[in-house]
């Protein structure tokens, strides 16, 4: 093969960059040197904050979360990110990026402190410590065009499969799918490259660098063949023994998520690459119809300029908005820019298990007459690892629970918006508090058994009904079963639950019990602020309890905490009852 003049290639490579430029429509990039780095190269980074140097490694070539800019600079979203935890928590960081293969060796050899961005899984749990993730990543098999698809990994065996050394993938493959010839290589590029020159068979890449590396190099003949997927949780990462370093970027990633500034970087480096999903076209028809609205409100200001005078009247009126806007503000301070970011990132995942979890159940319902045929002609056989004699009866409970679980998801996001919300909501059911947590303890069944081995549970007798939603108050009942749990030290500690009916007062009561640490009296008054938590470093918000609090007072209710330290905890949860009213 000729090779091409030195000049002659730089040319072109500054074509490609000003043509993927192009192509995001923003000036997030304009260039990117990886594409002319022949061997992995280390590049440390600007330091910034005060004290000891943290050594942050991470991949010299995977946009647009890591990259070294034109400048021969460490960029991207992870890069941008690590800085501004810096910059919040007051430390300096030195960061170094270099082939994926080599910066996984220097974390192992202690050379660097923690990585920015590693793809989570169990096998590496074993070894590494993971923060709360800053990303989601997808994986991708692509192929050159008018190759067969591929609908799962399964299908990899005895192909030729190039994956990056050390990647996510290559640990996927190496241990699920022995049989594919892996064909290991240093970037995603080299991969992408490697199977455009028409050699092995797929190339297993993330989706989102897959995608921007292939239109930034114009590798016209290769493509995606089937569906993303993974949804890999994607974040910091250090050895183990090294939490507490690992606490203090989670923490800075939690403040940074409270105060949105991690949403506004996120937006940045990927919010422009996941709006290219519309076609010019549609921008086009969208710019127009914004247009045409821009004239409209432009005349209707025209308009409006001269009627001024008659909206003298209005003025009252909008001064009422104005000091309604306000007190609400005062309440919204905290939790207002959080809102947005939590529903934005969870009301997604949550309403794809919503769409798929009932048509899951639904086969399993269409397969349970073949598998009981089976058992009955061939006797028991394992299921999911276990004997189906088990299983039939469990498998139907754990889709049921999982559920429940996702509605439960969605409706933790309603209500951060309740919170918010000025009108109160109608609480108007008649809610058995025996049956809401008896429903409580089974949806936390597992963290239960977990946690301690001396759980017990008293209910009273012929309890009257109380008034509101019983999934809201479930969740209260669920949130302070898992505070108890993760309050105990030793899985010798005891949690005890207990409702009785109050008639002295026309009170019903619930009891959570615990014998675990205990609360610092100094803790005691905060417990209902709004990001107050002392669990920050193992990824608490501080949002459980405040959002309780607020469910109980819109029930009437109180929530009241007895604590003694090293002694235990008891929660006492009361709400009104309902006169004249009596459940079995």
């Amino acid at each position: 093969m000729t090779s091409t003049p030195p000049r002659l290639r730089m040319t072109r490579l500054h074509h490609h960059r000003r043509a993927f430029t192009r192509w995001l429509g923003v000036g997030l990039i304009t260039c990117w040197p990886w594409l002319t780095l022949a061997e992995p190269v280390s590049v440390p980074g600007s330091v910034t904050g005060s004290g000891p140097v943290i050594r942050v490694g991470g991949d010299h070539n995977y946009p647009p979360y890591e990259f070294i800019n034109e400048d021969g600079e460490p960029d991207g979203y992870n890069t941008e990110l690590t800085r501004a935890i810096a910059e919040v928590m007051g430390f300096k960081v030195d960061i170094r990026l270099g082939g994926w293969d080599d910066i996984r060796r220097q974390l192992d050899r202690g050379d660097i402190d923690i990585v920015q961005g590693m793809v989570q899984s169990a096998a590496r749990t074993a070894h590494y410590r993971f923060s709360p993730p800053h990303a989601i990543v997808h994986q991708s098999v692509f192929a050159r065009k008018y190759s067969p698809a591929i609908a799962g990994l399964n299908e990899l065996a005895g192909k030729s499969v190039i994956v990056q050394s050390s990647g996510a993938m290559h640990d996927y493959l190496r241990q699920q799918q022995p049989d594919a010839k892996l064909i290991l290589v240093d970037s995603h590029a080299d991969a992408l490259r490697l199977l455009a020159s028409g050699q092995h068979d797929y190339a297993l890449v993330a989706n989102l660098p897959g995608l921007y590396t292939g239109k930034a190099l114009e590798l016209s003949n290769v493509i995606p063949v089937g569906k993303p997927f993974g949804a890999q949780h994607y974040g910091y990462a250090t050895l183990k023994g090294q939490e507490d370093l690992l606490a203090q970027f989670s923490e800075g990633l939690a403040i940074l998520k409270n105060t949105g500034r991690q949403q506004a970087i996120y937006d940045k480096w990927l919010g422009p690459i996941e709006a290219q999903r519309y076609s010019w076209r549609q921008l086009g028809i969208a710019a127009a119809i914004v247009s045409g609205v821009l004239l409209l409100i432009l005349g209707g200001i025209m308009i409006w300029n001269r009627a001024l005078s008659r909206e003298v009247a209005r003025r009252t009126e909008t001064q009422q908005l104005q000091q309604q806007q306000l007190i609400q503000a005062d309440k919204m301070t905290s939790l207002g820019i959080l809102v947005s970011g939590v529903a934005h990132e969870i009301n997604n995942p949550s309403s794809l298990l919503l769409l798929n979890l009932p048509l899951v159940k639904e086969a399993y319902q269409d397969a349970e007459d073949i598998l009981a045929a089976h058992y009955q002609q061939h006797g028991d056989f394992s299921l999911g690892g276990l004997p189906y004699s088990r299983m039939r009866d469990e498998i139907p409970s754990m889709l049921d629970d999982m559920l429940a679980g996702t509605q439960r998801i969605r409706r933790i996001v309603d209500d951060l918006r309740d919170f918010a919300r000025q009108e109160p909501t109608v609480l108007n059911d008649t809610v058995d508090l025996n049956a809401v947590t008896a429903t409580a303890i089974r949806l936390v069944d597992r963290t239960i058994s977990q946690s301690t081995r001396h759980f017990s549970v008293s209910y009273g007798e012929h309890l009257p009904g109380f008034e509101g939603n019983g999934q809201r108050i479930e969740q209260v009942i669920i949130n302070l079963i898992i505070n108890a749990c993760q309050a105990l030290t030793s899985p010798e500690g005891a949690i005890h639950i207990a409702t009785r009916y109050r008639p002295a007062d026309h009170r019903l009561i619930l009891e959570v019990r615990d014998e675990g640490e205990g609360i610092a009296p100094e803790h005691l008054p905060h417990l209902s602020d709004p990001f107050f938590t002392t669990k920050r470093a193992q990824g608490g918000t501080g949002l459980g309890l405040s959002v309780s609090f607020s469910i109980v007072k819109e029930h009437g209710g109180t929530l009241d905490y007895d604590s003694t330290q090293h002694q235990g905890t008891c929660v006492t949860l009361t709400l009104p009852a309902l006169q004249g009213t009596h459940t079995a």
